[in-house]
């Protein structure tokens, strides 16, 4: 059986440099990974490019990053609830490339099966579109847009195997889905690791092929961005 265990998340990360593009799954502060992302702000690297939905909050997700300037660029659909990203974003001192959001999955999953480019109506006659080839279908525009190419993809689930085959939870399963396999090393960090053998087929959203490098997660945070609470 072919094992794609690391030993913890240094080992996982082997190979990140400076300047390196790297998908982060995730959405708000939904099914992110925690333990792969503050790895990454101790190591230090810098000049990254960062393809995510969103940058997670100032002092956590992905703004652990931005605060210590380490992302060069952020490729994202929203600014979300991140007062730096948006001050980082409006001074100059950040690269950001807004995407619509559905149109940054199908780049994300473009990647992942192989697809160079693809047509889209999204963004048609906007800024989206600025520098791209457009072409007509059946009387309606689209915009050509090509599928991302990173160094790394890191997605978190909740349950994997040996193997590298992962189950992700309810709404976490959101961008993991379609990053898992959409970059040349993919690393899997999970909440809970289990020997080959052990999931039901049947079960499993991402098979072990997708995956390069796995290890269990600790001490999740699992915060919540925008708490509501209904009355008594």
């Amino acid at each position: 059986m072919i094992t794609r265990t690391v030993k913890n998340v240094n080992e996982a990360l082997q190979g990140v440099e400076n300047g390196m593009t790297i998908m982060l799954g995730g959405f708000g502060l939904c099914g992110i990974p925690e333990n792969t992302i503050a790895a990454l702000v101790k190591m230090g690297v810098t000049n990254l490019t960062c393809i995510s939905n969103n940058a997670g909050v100032d002092d956590f997700g992905l703004g652990l990053l931005l605060q210590k300037n380490q992302i060069k660029k952020m490729i994202s659909s929203y600014v979300g609830e991140n007062a730096e990203f948006e001050r980082q974003m409006l001074s100059g001192e950040l690269d950001v490339e807004l995407t619509p959001q559905g149109t940054l999955a199908e780049k994300c999953r473009a990647a992942q099966h192989g697809i160079p480019a693809f047509f889209t109506p999204a963004g048609y006659g906007t800024e989206v579109a600025e520098g791209k080839e457009t072409r007509e279908f059946n009387g309606k525009m689209y915009v050509m847009e090509e599928a991302y190419n990173a160094d790394f993809a890191i997605v978190k689930a909740w349950k994997g195997d040996e193997a590298g085959n992962l189950i992700f939870k309810g709404t976490a399963r959101n961008f993991n889905s379609c990053m898992a396999g959409a970059a040349n090393i993919t690393i899997a960090e999970v909440e809970e690791l289990v020997p080959a053998g052990t999931l039901d087929p049947n079960q499993i959203h991402i098979p072990g092929i997708m995956v390069n490098r796995i290890f269990q997660g600790e001490k999740y945070e699992k915060r919540i961005e925008q708490r509501t609470v209904r009355q008594r």
